[in-house]
C-alpha cells in the first residue's frame, strides 16, 4: 500500500475550543513531509494525534487502513515513533541505556534486553553517528549529541513512521543541517516515512518533499517546496513582511525576513 497514514477529517479540541479542525492528509510511504506554521496553529498536537497519544474528537487517523483507535498502545509504538520538542532525564543514564529504551514494545514489562535488542541499538547509534559516546552519561551531551541520540532511540523502537517535533530548537546552524542530513539519509538507506514539525522553514524547504501550511488548526495549503513556500503563503501565515526567494545553490525557496521601517 502507498498510503501508509491518513487523516480523515480529524478534529480535537481542549474542552471548548477547537485546536485543529476539518484535516484531510494522506501521507505516502517513505516520504519526509515537513509541518509549518505559527505558533498555536496545532502543529504539536496534529503530531500527537498521528501518534495515537490523543484521539480525535472528530474523524480518525488510519494506518495502513486501520483506525488507531482500535490499535493497542504497544501496536502502535511498534509502528510509529515520536521525538518530542522536550526530553528531559532526570536520572544520568548512558547513550546507551537511553536508546535500549526504545526497544520496550518489543520487550513488554518483564522482559529484559539480550543480544539481539543491543544490536539494535549500536546499529541505531551508528545510523545517528552517536557511537562514539555510547557509554557517556547522557546529561553530558551538547544539544546536537543528544538530538542525534533521541532519534537513535526511535529507531531503535524499528518503527516505520518518525514523527518529529521541532528537533532543531535551540541547535546552532551546523547541527540544525546535521539533524536533517541524517534523517535524509535514514529515509534513503531505511525507507522511514518521516513528518517534521519545524520553524526551520529554509530547512524544510531543501529537505522535505512535501510541505503543509497549517494556520488555525487547519490545513492553509499543501505541496512542494515550491509551490507551497511562497512570499504570499508565508506573509498570510505569519503575519509579518516576507520575501521569498530562491537558494541559488540548492534553487530551492529561501526565506528573507523584511525588517526596518
Amino acid at each position: 500500500m502507498d498510503r501508509i497514514l491518513e487523516l480523515q477529517d480529524v478534529g480535537f479540541r481542549y474542552e471548548k475550543n477547537w485546536v485543529v479542525r476539518g484535516i484531510r492528509l494522506q501521507i505516502k510511504r517513505g516520504t519526509f513531509l515537513g509541518i509549518v506554521g505559527p505558533n498555536g496553529s496545532g502543529k504539536s498536537t496534529l503530531l500527537k494525534i498521528m501518534d495515537g497519544i490523543l484521539h480525535p474528537q472528530e474523524g480518525d487517523v488510519l494506518f495502513e487502513g486501520i483506525s488507531l483507535m482500535k490499535m493497542k498502545r504497544t501496536q502502535i509504538a511498534k509502528k510509529i515513533s515520536m521525538v518530542t520538542q522536550e526530553t528531559h532525564f532526570h536520572f544520568n543514564f548512558s547513550v546507551l541505556e537511553v536508546v535500549l529504551m526504545g526497544r520496550f514494545p518489543h520487550l513488554g514489562i518483564f522482559k529484559f534486553e539480550g543480544k539481539r535488542d543491543l544490536d539494535i541499538a549500536k546499529e541505531a547509534l551508528r545510523l545517528t553517528d552517536s557511537i562514539d559516546f555510547a557509554h557517556r552519561p547522557i546529561n553530558t551531551l551538547s544539544g546536537g549529541e543528544k538530538q542525534r541520540v533521541l532519534l537513535a532511540k526511535t529507531l531503535a523502537q524499528e518503527p516505520e513512521i518518525v514523527l518529529l517535533d521541532e528537533p532543531t530548537t535551540f541547535l546552532d546552524l551546523r547541527y540544525k543541517t546535521e539533524i536533517f542530513e541524517i534523517i535524509s539519509s535514514l529515509i534513503k538507506e531505511m525507507g522511514l516515512t518521516v513528518v517534521v514539525v519545524s520553524h526551520d522553514i529554509d530547512l524544510v524547504s531543501q529537505y522535505c518533499k512535501e510541505v503543509l501550511l497549517l494556520k488555525d488548526g487547519k490545513v492553509f495549503d499543501m505541496g512542494t517546496p515550491k509551490d507551497v513556500i511562497n512570499s504570499e503563503n508565508l506573509r498570510e501565515l505569519f503575519d509579518c513582511q516576507i520575501l521569498v526567494d530562491l537558494n541559488p545553490i540548492t534553487g530551492t525557496p529561501r526565506v528573507n525576513l523584511i525588517g526596518g521601517s
